[in-house]
């Protein structure tokens, strides 16, 4: 088969390596059967990218978010270097799930608006999906309603022209929606259980999603969540329907 893609932007190497374990465990694909690279590293075309050589890609989470004011000059180079592949990838209708930092890149790109209005804390939120949603082939065998964990700092304030609304969430309205027919983001965290998200938190302690005092409760919160695994799905399902035989 051919392999998936993920994106990384993240500028720790311990979590980059953690977010490219939990997406290949929750997607059921066998080390290679996913291909990463992490776009803050170096410049998009220093890898040589053949977009043809996918089954799909996955854009993962990030340090960056789209709203910050002041941004880096590595910062502003990852942004334009994603909007380039997000042209490619928009156009072709190419298999695509961005997770996070991906509906805030996607939305920027579809000039929609994102911003600190539904940032929401790090926890498990109830995420419903849409009756489009239930019509989808990523969500078609989900509950009409499951649990999800979150954390971000931005969030997309309305849905971006275009874009069909696939799931949604309380503080938070747009938790997912799909452009095309292969293009699709997320704002919760589909490649997450309550062992990534506490291994995560200790990862970005001191960043500013939570108190740093809070995290043993909040690891402990997600322990006892209703966060069941049902999220996995949608990776899982995304998989495969895009699995290409090489």
């Amino acid at each position: 088969m051919k392999p998936f893609l993920l994106i990384s932007t993240r500028d720790n190497d311990q979590a980059a390596r953690a977010e490219y374990t939990s997406v290949a465990r929750h997607a059921r694909l066998r080390h290679r059967e996913l291909a990463q690279i992490r776009l803050e590293t170096a410049p998009l075309t220093t890898f040589g990218l053949d977009l043809a050589a996918f089954s799909g890609i996955f854009l993962g989470g990030s340090s960056f978010n789209v709203s910050d004011t002041d941004k880096s000059p590595l910062q502003e180079r990852v942004e334009n270097d994603l909007n380039g592949l997000l042209d490619t990838i928009v156009t072709r209708d190419l298999p695509f799930l961005g997770l996070c930092y991906g509906i805030g890149t996607m939305t920027a790109y579809l000039s929609g608006h994102v911003d600190r209005t539904y940032g929401e804390s790090v926890g498990a939120v109830n995420i419903t999906v849409t009756p489009a949603g239930r019509n989808d082939p990523l969500l078609a065998d989900l509950p009409a309603r499951f649990e999800a964990f979150v954390g971000h700092k931005e969030g997309s304030n309305g849905v971006p022209p275009g874009a069909e609304l696939l799931a949604i969430g309380e503080a938070c309205p747009v938790q997912m929606y799909r452009v095309g027919t292969n293009v699709y983001v997320t704002q919760f965290h589909p490649e997450l259980d309550a062992d990534d998200l506490a291994d995560r938190m200790r990862i970005y302690q001191h960043v500013g999603y939570f108190r740093p005092d809070e995290l043993d409760e909040l690891a402990a919160m997600a322990k006892a969540s209703g966060v069941d695994g049902s999220q996995h799905r949608l990776l899982a399902n995304f998989t495969r329907r895009y699995t290409v035989a090489d």
